[in-house]
């Protein structure tokens, strides 16, 4: 594996996770992995994504975390969302105990398979991990039912399927299963 440094992102790198987003938006499994499409986010305007920037870079609610190579390139990302217990999730259903959810998993094509999307799901395991009280009970994500690939990385990393199923929005023919991973 290429030496990469994971890391959060800054504030002011806007403009290069505005460009990751597009590259991960233009993958060919986007379409099954992410929830928006490459139209809908190029249209996006540039304070969208200065806020976008800002709020994953620092504080307790969300961080984004990149995989940045020798050369300066961006090659993956991870976002960890927490969601607070007492709250609604992004479904809509109320979170019970505190937990982080990760979304915008992506990794460009040439380098998967490489230890990459470990070491990115890694960081923001053990940044979910180190979160004061109150602290979350568990790590969840959810994969498309069509996403084998992502399936199996999932449970090699750990996660397990919870038997909770959600329709996915805008397509309600099609179902997400979420993944957990219980505070050791």
């Amino acid at each position: 594996m290429t030496k990469h440094v994971i890391r959060p992102v800054l504030p002011d790198e806007w403009e290069r996770v505005k460009e990751l987003r597009l590259a991960a938006l233009s993958d060919p499994a986007a379409p099954i992995a992410f929830l928006e499409t490459v139209q809908e986010a190029a249209g996006r305007s540039d304070e969208y994504w200065q806020e976008r920037a800002a709020r994953a870079a620092e504080g307790r609610y969300a961080r984004q975390f990149i995989a940045e190579a020798p050369d300066g390139q961006w090659d993956g990302s991870v976002t960890a969302l927490v969601e607070e217990g007492g709250t609604d999730d992004f479904f809509g259903l109320p979170v019970a105990q505190t937990q982080v959810h990760l979304v915008g998993v992506f990794v460009r094509a040439e380098q998967r398979g490489t230890g990459l999307t470990e070491a990115l799901f890694q960081a923001a395991v053990d940044w979910a991990w180190s979160l004061e009280e109150p602290t979350p009970v568990r790590v969840r994500l959810f994969v498309h039912e069509e996403n084998a690939r992502a399936a199996a990385f999932y449970r090699r990393f750990g996660f397990v399927a919870s038997g909770h199923v959600v329709p996915v929005p805008g397509d309600p023919d099609a179902r997400e299963w979420e993944y957990v991973l219980p505070r050791p």
